[in-house]
């Protein structure tokens, strides 16, 4: 077995670096996993990236694996795929999602490994923790059949959303977003689109996440009588205004804060994390969530591709991080002879 293995580190803000880090002898309810794919989860990656953690919120931002400490140096990352390579037999062999940063190998307990299901291939199975936290958006708002949904804010998150909220009987969902490339994707998702500008109003529900603050004053403008307004996105240390001297008050409005660190009220009694996240594994079986993923770039590029995402490519949804493959060089040579 491997004795070492290499990971992504932010070595300060702005700045990441690749180092080789050691594998300890893994225990008897212990996996080692061979990475397939990661994927960066742009908003939440990109703050941590830049160094925009707030101190407050230090402790309870730690990922599952992480290591280090806000604002770093620090290994970061939560959408890893890979094939277990030792471990209990049920599970060798196997093809499994964990909540692990991006690094070549590493070693979890077995319990913290989900086996893909048989119809949602590796390189789709990243989406997973932003299909969770779109899964606990939708608990948090309590959307119901029917509603008039509008979602603004067409990045991973914002997508994934409308596309649950679209598979409501009877919903009637919008996806807004400033990025006319956004429309072609919201249809692809089945759901409609507008711009800020030609939005509709009178929505039941309002979903906001675009993390910029002008969407989340947008959403006010939005919502119907007595309507929820949830709030999705996560501004680090930026101090957001919000123009609530308006209908705020006058139509009654709600605004709610939804987080995936803990299972929604209206579900907590019945689910757990590990349940939670194996629905959204199953719901990654679709294919037309592919369209989700705008890029892929090897491994060893990692240092230079995250600071390119950090700085928001208008173009960029979620991006694959595709691993080594040590078996390959073997491969072609049988192949050539």
């Amino acid at each position: 077995m491997p004795d070492a293995a290499e990971a992504f580190w932010i070595t300060s803000p702005g700045r990441g670096e690749l180092r080789r880090v050691p594998l300890p002898r893994p225990g008897a309810d212990e996996v080692v996993v061979r990475a397939l794919y990661s994927g960066v989860s742009r908003g939440t990656e990109a703050t941590v990236f830049l160094g925009r953690v707030p101190p407050g919120e230090w402790d309870r931002m730690r990922a599952p694996f992480q290591e280090g400490d806000f604002p770093g140096p620090v290994k970061y990352g939560y959408a890893n795929v890979g094939l277990v390579e030792h471990g209990p037999p049920a599970l060798v062999g196997r093809t499994v999602f964990a909540l692990y940063p991006h690094q070549t190998r590493y070693i979890v307990p077995a319990s913290a490994v989900h086996v893909l299901p048989d119809d949602v291939p590796a390189a789709r199975a990243i989406l997973a923790a932003n299909l969770e936290t779109a899964v606990n958006g939708i608990w948090d708002a309590e959307a119901c059949a029917g509603d008039r949904i509008t979602v603004i804010g067409a990045g991973v998150v914002g997508c994934l959303v409308a596309w649950l909220a679209g598979r409501l009987p009877g919903s009637d969902v919008e996806l807004v977003d400033h990025n006319p490339a956004r429309e072609p994707i919201a249809r692809a998702l089945g759901v409609g689109f507008a711009s800020p500008e030609t939005a509709r109003g009178h929505a039941d529900l309002v979903i906001h996440a675009s993390g910029a603050p002008e969407g989340l004053a947008r959403a006010l403008d939005l919502a119907a009588f007595e309507a929820t307004i949830l709030e999705m996105s996560w501004y680090g240390d930026r101090v957001v205004p919000l123009p609530l001297g308006g209908a705020f008050h006058s139509q009654r409005l709600t605004i709610r804060a939804s987080q995936v660190g803990h299972v929604a009220p209206s579900h907590r009694a019945g689910w757990d994390h590990r349940r939670r996240l194996a629905l959204a594994l199953s719901l990654a079986s679709d294919p037309a969530l592919d369209i989700l993923i705008t890029g892929e770039s090897p491994f060893e590029t990692l240092p230079s591709v995250m600071a390119h995402l950090a700085g928001a490519p208008p173009d960029t949804l979620c991006h694959r991080i595709r691993y080594p493959d040590p078996h390959a060089d073997s491969r072609q040579l049988r192949a050539e002879s």
